[in-house]
């Protein structure tokens, strides 16, 4: 029996809603609907911090009148409310037409009639809030169970995000994304002084997942890394070999990389990729995808205009291909649609962003990458934060997380406090070596994305990369 998405009840109010404008002189109108349901439970050493649950439901207008674009939303799927929403975006639109506001006029779209739903099989929000304060609970002990962790936290989140678009061109597209995860932090007092370490593993599927996770290793795993950082040393400043982990590929980039090849980016003269099609970018070997269906990352199957989401090499063999596009980019720069218009939610306006971006694998293994660095750093991200990035000259800055000395080609000791830095094409063509095991991870229900005051779910990855020479941060 097919899942039944209830969005799909408003279908005939919205249409008529859309018909209303097209016969007041709008040339095209599309609409997002949202319902969005979110749980968190967050337990703090001994007791439980925080149990939260919020809701929300909605309708966000795009009303294009002479090719300028008006938004409005509502809180309320009555008919009525509908159609005021969709006459207030034509109001804003002629307005802003008359104001002398810029035309964005959109590229054709294929017209798709679609739905879509993520593979779960327990609703995470049919289970009782005592069986996720449980999964929190033995992840903190058994983090706190190790010596020198002095604090830990853990929390347990579940996702529902129904999402309708319906166009006047008559595409229409349902998918409902069912997510849940599980993170933790510890904290650990050493000869270093106090360090922390955190994790997580959000996956795209019901609380199935949160049955399978076994809590109590994820968290002793946790407390005996932020112990040993608790007593590694700061390496000294320098330019390394270094082998980075996939979790810190997969931030570097879709921070460095991916941000740059949105195409409002580099339309507006804010990308380091800008004019740059058809040149050689990377290192041969380098190849770089955007994929909405991309095994273990967020699930995109449509953008948030009603586009099928394209797999999109964005770099092929070190070759840049293509950017990242939606249906006004398309128009604008003269590129294939790619599927990336996106929103956090029916109130916002379109952006164009990623979906899961990460770098193809190659043929090495771990140890090979390792041995041929011979002398230098391996990078990986838990216990990592934030960094700084510029999108029009491609520079980068990371804190990452608990690293190793690599000497004669084996791992060493700990490290702690270590950053990179760079500039993403000189690091890309760098590239001397790619793993064979592709991981591609997605926060799933904790953090994602920003860009333009959004908030969206994304993916990265990649394989472990070998860099010949990389900035590396320490005394």
């Amino acid at each position: 029996m097919p899942v039944r998405i209830p969005l799909e009840d408003h279908v005939d109010s919205v249409e008529r809603a859309v018909r209303r404008v097209l016969d007041m002189g709008a040339e095209f109108a599309d609409v997002r609907l949202q319902e969005h349901r979110y749980q968190l439970v967050a337990y703090d050493n001994d007791r439980v911090r925080q149990a939260s649950y919020s809701a929300s439901v909605g309708a966000g207008f795009r009303v294009i009148y002479k090719g300028v674009h008006g938004y409005s939303s509502t809180t309320s799927l009555d008919a009525e409310s509908l159609e005021a929403a969709a006459e207030r975006a034509l109001k804003l639109a002629r307005g802003l037409h008359a104001a002398g506001a810029k035309p964005r006029p959109l590229a054709e779209a294929p017209l798709l009639v679609a739905r879509a739903v993520s593979p779960y099989s327990r609703d995470p929000f049919s289970v009782d809030p005592g069986e996720y304060v449980e999964k929190a609970r033995l992840a903190v002990e058994a983090a706190r169970s190790v010596e020198g962790v002095v604090s830990a936290v853990a929390m347990v989140a579940a996702q529902w995000d129904d999402r309708l678009v319906v166009n006047s061109e008559g595409s229409r597209t349902a998918v409902r994304t069912v997510s849940t995860g599980l993170a933790v932090r510890a904290y650990a007092k050493g000869r270093a002084g106090l360090e922390s370490v955190s994790d997580y593993n959000g996956r795209v599927q019901g609380w199935e997942h949160i049955m399978r996770l076994d809590a109590e290793e994820m968290g002793r795993s946790v407390g005996a890394l932020a112990r040993q950082a608790s007593d590694a040393s700061v390496p000294e400043a320098g330019i390394y070999r270094v082998v980075l982990e996939p979790g810190v590929v997969g931030v570097l980039i879709h921070e460095a990389l991916g941000h740059a090849s949105e195409a409002d980016l580099v339309s507006s003269g804010e990308s380091v990729l800008q004019g740059r099609i058809g040149e050689t970018v990377a290192a041969e070997t380098v190849s770089v995808v955007d994929d909405g269906r991309a095994p273990g990352g967020y699930y995109v199957p449509f953008d948030d205009e009603g586009v099928e989401k394209a797999s999109v090499k964005v770099i092929e063999n070190g070759v840049l291909r293509s950017f990242l596009t939606g249906r006004a980019e398309t128009r604008e720069l003269g590129l294939p649609l790619t599927g990336n218009a996106r929103v956090q939610g029916y109130a916002y306006p379109l952006l164009v962003r990623q979906t899961n971006y990460y770098i193809l694998p190659g043929d090495a293994s771990v140890e090979e990458l390792i041995e041929q660095a011979r002398d230098g750093i391996y990078v990986t991200s838990k216990g990592g934060g934030g960094g700084q990035v510029e999108p029009g000259t491609g520079t980068f800055t990371f804190n990452v997380g608990v690293s190793y000395r690599i000497r004669n080609g084996r791992l060493a000791e700990p490290l702690r406090g270590v950053n990179i830095a760079g500039q993403i094409l000189e690091t890309l063509r760098r590239v001397e070596g790619l793993g064979r095991r592709l991981e591609v991870r997605t926060g799933a229900v904790f953090g994602g994305c920003g860009k333009g005051g959004q908030l969206v779910r994304v993916g990265d990855g990649g394989p472990h990369v070998l860099v010949s020479e990389m900035r590396v941060g320490g005394k």
